[in-house]
């Protein structure tokens, strides 16, 4: 008799133990409500509940990493491209992310679905494949902030990538062909002007002293000499000719 009378209270003993005894890890919190009531965050370590008038809701303070899916963006130049990210946050309040917030998961991860779709679609296409990190760090102070009243830390926003057609891939290289053109040719213009420049210094330097331009004449004789070739054409210096017109122009 004595012993069958013991084994309900050992059962009860052990069902309220397990009930009222709980072992929170480092990187876990546990949200506590008394009948109901929000009174507290507790961990980590053992924490102890009072069965059937509190329960506890864990909660992991870790990094999480979620993979936002391709989104279908419109850049502000009308390209339609497929966009997708991945999101860095943690929770830093435990109370506000079990009781403002539904799932705090769902609600995040759909907040950065919107938010890449509406900043994306404020820059050209160019923007998206050049100025990544400035993409990154608007969309990640935007999530941050809006997300602060679920107690959530967006640390980091990463666009993974930015997937285009293949006609506008052919439209991009054209375009990237075309503008390589356009510098090769100012750059040629460019080596013309300053060309023309030297020559131009050079030639009023020669007029304002005579002796220059004859030691110019020697020296294409000079270079000429030097040519394997049959035929040498010889440089008639302009003054001798002008000489001898006025010489011959005189009665």
């Amino acid at each position: 008799m004595q012993m069958s009378y013991y084994v309900p209270v050992v059962v009860l003993v052990v069902v309220f133990l397990a009930a009222a005894i709980r072992v929170l890890r480092e990187y876990e919190r546990g949200v506590v409500f008394t009948l109901g009531r929000f009174t507290g965050v507790s961990g980590p370590g053992l924490i102890i509940l009072v069965p059937f008038i509190q329960q506890m809701v864990r909660i992991d303070l870790r990094t999480v990493v979620l993979d936002v899916p391709s989104q279908d963006v419109i850049s502000r130049d009308n390209v339609s491209v497929k966009v997708n990210a991945v999101l860095y946050f943690r929770v830093v309040d435990p109370e506000k992310a079990i009781v403002q917030v539904a799932d705090y998961l769902a609600a995040t991860g759909q907040l950065a679905q919107t938010t890449l779709r509406s900043v994306l679609g404020k820059h050209d296409l160019d923007e998206m494949l050049s100025e990544r990190d400035k993409l990154n760090h608007d969309i990640q102070e935007i999530l941050d902030t809006q997300t602060d009243a679920w107690g959530i830390k967006v640390a980091n926003v990463e666009i993974k990538h930015v997937d285009i057609s293949e006609s506008m891939i052919r439209v991009i290289a054209r375009q990237a062909e075309a503008e390589r053109e356009r510098r090769a040719k100012v750059i040629n213009a460019e080596g013309e002007l300053q060309a023309a420049q030297k020559l131009l210094e050079a030639a009023e330097i020669m007029s304002g002293r005579p002796e220059a331009m004859q030691l110019r004449y020697l020296s294409t004789l000079a270079s000429i000499g030097a040519q394997n070739s049959s035929t040498i054409v010889f440089p008639f210096p302009l003054d001798m000719i002008r000489n001898l017109t006025d010489k011959l122009g005189k009665p």
